[in-house]
């Protein structure tokens, strides 16, 4: 028997390091999802906090699992309350028992966790065994002046990153970008993301017929309004950069779904993939994007360490997930709240040893970043 008998909720907010988010002066707050009362992109990501969950069972084994940010309390302890008594070896993996909403992956991380460390396995054998030991990632930066992109990239391309992923909006210069890149870090790839506030597609086209002879743009990923796929096929023929969209299952507000995936293919508009999402739906969607011959990483919301140890056993298992994926929380902010971090080899991160996740969470760094804590017995 394996008793959910207690979980410790803590919500901790892990602020980003200085000047690691965006360029001096700049203030364009990337949380896309309304807060509350407040608008989308009105708060930057580190100011929201993010809930750690610690699941002890009966026969000793624990679990953990980390939300995404801004989660909802009430749904929270709607879930515990069903979980609490429950024995994990009963639990369908496949279907939780409770609805999918956003705060679904942070508790799915806790029982797949828990649930290999009972079989002594890791979290990748229940995928179904890694199709590699390493995981290819990138670096990661928000929106900077012209003059910081290339001593930016050389430091990245000095530590053995190959891809650099920038957001960007319509006011960012990415022509002058990326040609500073290429002088500073040759060899270096470019993954912009607008996050659809390219907005038109003729602002996308003259954009993509100056980054097209640079030569060093991997990809653009959502340049437009998701709803516009037909204009994602039109500017698939039209340019020779690789076009991706992001789907990301946690934006529920927003409609995100398994079933993009599969428009997305219908209608020829994508030449790969952003997934963001849990362990079973990550396979899922890995299915068929490698069905279809296409190319995807993992996405995040620039995340602590376990969600990115979770995210690295998904790709390791997945066959589609070959782009450098979003895992540079580390990067980032102050700390992982790991005792031992993701060992990451730039430009790869390995998976982690031992059962379960792999990973041993700071309690003390997580008491020291803590907002609150509540218990649930």
């Amino acid at each position: 028997m394996a008793i959910i008998k207690r979980i410790t909720a803590t919500e901790v907010i892990v602020p980003a390091r200085e000047g690691m988010i965006e360029g001096k002066g700049i203030d364009k707050p990337l949380h896309k999802l309304p807060s509350g009362a407040q608008a989308g992109w009105s708060i930057q990501f580190d100011q929201l906090p993010k809930l750690i969950l610690k699941m002890e069972l009966s026969n000793g084994i624990v679990g953990w699992g980390e939300l995404y940010r801004d989660h909802n309390w009430n749904m929270v302890e709607d879930i515990i309350t069903r979980i609490l008594g429950m024995d994990v070896n009963s639990m369908s993996l496949q279907k939780l028992p409770f609805s999918f909403c956003r705060e679904y992956d942070g508790f799915e991380c806790a029982i797949w966790d828990a649930y290999s460390k009972c079989l002594d396995i890791r979290v990748v054998d229940l995928l179904g065994g890694p199709l590699r030991n390493k995981v290819k990632i990138g670096a990661w930066s928000s929106h900077r002046h012209l003059n910081e992109i290339g001593p930016l990239a050389k430091q990245f391309a000095d530590l053995g990153y190959d891809c650099l992923k920038f957001k960007t909006d319509l006011e960012d210069d990415v022509e002058a970008w990326c040609k500073a890149i290429s002088q500073s870090a040759p060899g270096m790839q470019v993954i912009l993301d607008p996050n659809e506030r390219w907005m038109h597609p003729g602002e996308v086209r003259k954009r993509a017929d100056q980054l097209a002879p640079i030569g060093n743009v991997l990809c653009l990923e959502d340049p437009l309004p998701r709803w516009m796929l037909d204009e994602y096929a039109l500017l698939r023929r039209y340019t020779s950069v690789p076009i991706v969209l992001h789907v990301s299952l946690p934006y529920i507000l927003h409609g995100q779904k398994i079933s993009d995936a599969i428009e997305a293919l219908k209608r020829g508009a994508v030449d790969g993939f952003n997934f963001n999402c849990g362990l079973a739906n990550f396979q899922r969607l890995d299915h068929i994007a490698s069905a279809a011959g296409l190319p995807s990483w993992h996405g995040s919301e620039i995340d602590l360490g376990i969600l990115e140890a979770m995210y690295v056993h998904s790709s390791a298992a997945a066959a589609s997930c070959i782009w450098p994926g979003d895992i540079f929380g580390r990067l980032i902010r102050e700390h992982d709240l790991l005792k031992v971090p993701l060992e990451i080899r730039p430009p790869y991160v390995m998976i982690p040893e031992g059962p379960g996740l792999g990973i041993e969470p700071d309690e003390e760094a997580m008491d020291h970043y803590s907002i609150s804590k509540r218990e649930f017995f």
